[in-house]
């Protein structure tokens, strides 16, 4: 398996397919996942020629279960050494909701020519938790609870998430995917609990407010509109103002999970965007 070793002595997992003079995509998994979660969009845009990346983020999936660093400056840190390590440039990053966050603050602060483009889809930016500075954000005892529910049930907890609100499954009429909930437990379960734990207050009251303000490159914005785990309300549609070149697209009743269970529709929209 390919991994780099991070300064702190950590080991983070990558896959890296396709010519290494094509265009590089750099994807970034959502919690408490790990790049399987991109097995789609990768091939689709590994046939279009592109050239395809995604990392474990540190404590899930086959990177090193870290129990220190699992914070939202760490994860981005850990972006720019594999960045580094496989010499990117010109690079489009590709975020879904925790790794939209880590593209948010990895992309704000990057190496000049590191890259041209991003996307943030179901992203947790600009802040998902309420505070005084964010009074319209979901309150913190809901995060409270998912500490809770990890802590005593971390198999089941991940179970209901994934058959329920992630991928919209709990909606009347809805096509559920028994694949979809399974491999969703898997790549949870493969992660480390101490890790995924502090992830939680990562990507849930981290302020994203003046990353945004200060990515210059474009950045497209896609959140389905019955998003129940990262409303489209207080994300997409005000992460997109505090944008400099941002570019919005709402789904009518699409899940936080759209890019799984409609992977043809939103694959069609990223390479448009990319090659814009």
């Amino acid at each position: 398996m390919s991994k780099i070793t991070t300064k702190d002595g950590t080991r983070i997992f990558y896959k890296d397919w396709g010519s290494k003079k094509a265009q590089p995509i750099v994807f970034h998994h959502g919690w408490p996942l790990s790049s399987d979660e991109w097995d789609s969009q990768m091939l689709f845009f590994l046939g279009e020629g592109y050239r395809v990346i995604a990392h474990d983020r540190r404590g899930h999936g086959r990177s090193s279960q870290t129990d220190t660093g699992n914070d939202m400056d760490t994860y981005a840190a850990d972006v720019a050494e594999l960045v580094k390590a496989l010499d990117l440039e010109n690079a489009i990053h590709v975020g879904h909701s925790t790794g939209g966050g880590e593209v948010a603050r990895y992309v704000a602060h990057a190496e000049p020519g590191r890259v041209v483009k991003a996307v943030l889809i179901g992203a947790v930016t600009p802040m998902m938790m309420r505070s005084e500075s964010n009074p319209e954000g979901l309150p913190p005892e809901l995060f409270d609870g998912f500490r809770a529910s990890l802590l005593a049930n971390r198999a089941e907890f991940y179970r209901e998430i994934a058959s329920g609100p992630f991928y919209g499954f709990n909606r009347e009429g809805a096509a559920v995917s028994q694949g979809l909930i399974d491999n969703w437990w898997r790549q949870g379960m493969m992660g480390g609990a101490k890790a995924q734990y502090d992830c939680i207050t990562a990507f849930s009251a981290t302020d994203f407010t003046e990353d945004l303000k200060a990515i210059d490159v474009p950045v497209l914005v896609m959140h389905g509109e019955d998003d129940q785990v990262v409303p489209i309300r207080n994300h997409g549609a005000r992460a997109v103002k505090l944008l400099k070149k941002g570019t919005f697209k709402a789904y009518e009743g699409l899940s936080h999970g759209m890019a799984s269970t409609h992977p043809d529709l939103i694959n069609a929209d990223l390479l448009a965007f990319f090659r814009s």
